[in-house]
């Protein structure tokens, strides 16, 4: 296959076309700057598939210090306490940035914005747009950015791989249609989003598979916290996939959770519905583990409001043949947030020269083991900021890369859906990640379609084995005791082929 170079003038390049992608192109205006998206913009994002809002700390019985406290309690001692005050002392301002750009924020009647409360939240702190926050903000600040002409937008584009020479970025390969083509630049930064897509149950697109992982790996980027894996507690189960959420929002609005016999079973549990997102989904899957289908009901809170207050919700439980406001809605847990990611600084700086990462893909430190709801788009915000600002500082520099000899195909992540969510579902355990481990190696180390993907789930199932305790939504059947000491994990595509090498000589080892 014929690969072509485009000559690009030493423009950063941002992979990835989501809310952190299109914060980040705004920022660094007036300088040119080069937007790569897999598919036409705003079909295929989990920007786009948000109902929550932001968090920031707006209302008169609120303060920077509540909204730390708050993230610092989910993150279950992960969290980078450094990073996580400098987001909610700037989600404010983030937020006032995001009106100014055309947000369609919802207000009370007296023209305030209208602030929600969500689990594991202290106040009402969430701002909204109705409840397709993610599908509004991201369509108005597209139109910001189709508007700036210094963002050049390139759709239906794949990233295959970062090209590095002594330790930095001097270029990517890419796929358009049938054509390989190289951009060389020294500035890449990652907006790619996260990993649902590798699981059967999901609310993220079904290809957000954790594209940007397997670039930095690849790289020679360290990337940390891959354990960590979100799971929202209450998707609407139904055949659907994406699935669609059934937002914390609606908890928060006071529907509870209950068996098909309309018992609530989170009564004696602290927080009840609006406990942490981890206690919830946990709950929710031992309930259906025994035998029992779970609903979330909001008739007594809700009834008929229930229309006008979530529109996308109402219309996706009606798709499914159910009304709201007079049926409990059925639910399960789906894999939804990704709380590791490629190891950044406080700038967004990877272990790489010339890369950086924004939004989900990164690992700021700011959520830690478990993401306190609605804490993503307001980070996603707040560190596009300093990102640009990052890339911007840095000097352009030209060098044409050395192409690799052989190019990756387009990745597929179908068939890893049985495979990861066996071995990396709300509960994990030893024996399963070891056997899972061996079996995704060859695919990982091979030339298929499913090679990225299941490299990045080798990743995730040999930091989820080295992790020998349970933490946040980490959680591992033999080993249910918390260490003492709370250390994030590290990991390099290198340190992961050593530790899945040395699983398969053990386990051939054990066998003779």
């Amino acid at each position: 296959m014929t690969t072509y170079i485009h000559d690009i003038g030493g423009a950063p390049v941002i992979i990835g076309a989501g809310l952190a992608g299109l914060m980040t192109a705004l920022h660094l205006a007036p300088e040119p700057v080069i937007l790569l998206s897999r598919t036409p913009l705003g079909t295929d994002s989990s920007s786009t598939l948000a109902q929550g809002g932001l968090a920031a700390s707006l209302g008169e019985d609120d303060s920077p210090d509540l909204h730390l406290a708050d993230t610092l309690a989910a993150g279950d001692g992960l969290c980078n306490e450094e990073i996580a005050r400098r987001v909610v002392e700037v989600a404010p301002q983030a937020i006032q940035s995001l009106v100014r750009l055309g947000a369609p924020f919802d207000r009370a009647l007296d023209g305030k914005l209208r602030l929600g409360l969500e689990a594991a939240h202290s106040r009402r702190r969430i701002v909204h747009a109705a409840d397709a926050t993610g599908h509004q903000l991201f369509h108005a600040l597209l139109a910001v950015a189709r508007r700036t002409r210094s963002i050049t937008i390139m759709e239906g584009v794949t990233a295959l791989r970062l090209v590095v020479a002594e330790g930095r970025i001097v270029g990517l390969l890419a796929v358009l249609h049938s054509g390989v083509f190289a951009l060389p630049t020294r500035r890449v930064v990652l907006a790619t989003g996260g990993i649902g897509g590798l699981f059967r149950d999901t609310t993220n697109p079904l290809s957000s598979f954790g594209h940007g992982l397997a670039l930095a790996a690849c790289a020679g980027a360290e990337l940390s916290d891959l354990e960590f894996v979100q799971f929202h507690p209450t998707a609407l189960d139904s055949p659907r996939r994406p699935m669609p959420l059934i937002s914390e929002i609606v908890r928060g609005e006071g529907a509870v959770l209950v068996d098909e016999h309309g018992d609530r079973f989170l009564t004696d549990t602290p927080g009840a519905e609006l406990a942490s997102g981890d206690v919830v989904a946990r709950s929710i899957a031992h309930c259906l583990a025994a035998g029992h289908r779970v609903y979330l009901d909001a008739r007594q809170c809700l009834g008929k409001k229930f229309a006008k207050r979530f529109p996308a919700i109402e219309a996706a439980c009606r798709q499914a043949g159910i009304d709201p406001a007079v049926e409990p809605i059925p639910v399960r847990p789906a894999a939804h947030y990704h709380m590791g990611g490629v190891a950044v600084d406080a700038d967004g700086r990877s272990s790489v020269g010339g890369l950086w990462a924004c939004g989900e893909v990164a690992c700021t430190g700011l959520h830690g083991a478990n993401r306190l709801a609605s804490n993503s788009l307001a980070e996603a915000v707040a560190t596009s900021a300093w990102v640009a600002a990052s890339v911007a500082g840095t000097c352009a520099g030209r060098q044409w890369p050395r192409l690799p000899a052989t190019v990756p195909v387009r990745p597929d992540p179908s068939p890893m859906g049985q495979i990861v969510s066996n071995a990396l579902g709300i509960v994990r355990n030893g024996k399963v990640l070891r056997e899972t481990i061996g079996t995704l190696l060859p695919i990982a180390v091979g030339e298929t379609a499913a090679a990225d993907p299941a490299l990045v789930s080798l990743l995730i199932a040999i930091a989820a084995l080295r992790r020998e305790e349970s933490r946040g939504s980490h959680y591992r059947s033999d080993f249910p005791g918390r260490d003492a000491a709370a250390l994030p994990s590290r990991l390099t595509l290198c340190t992961a082929f050593e530790n899945a090498v040395a699983l398969r000589w053990q386990k051939s080892e054990r066998s003779r």
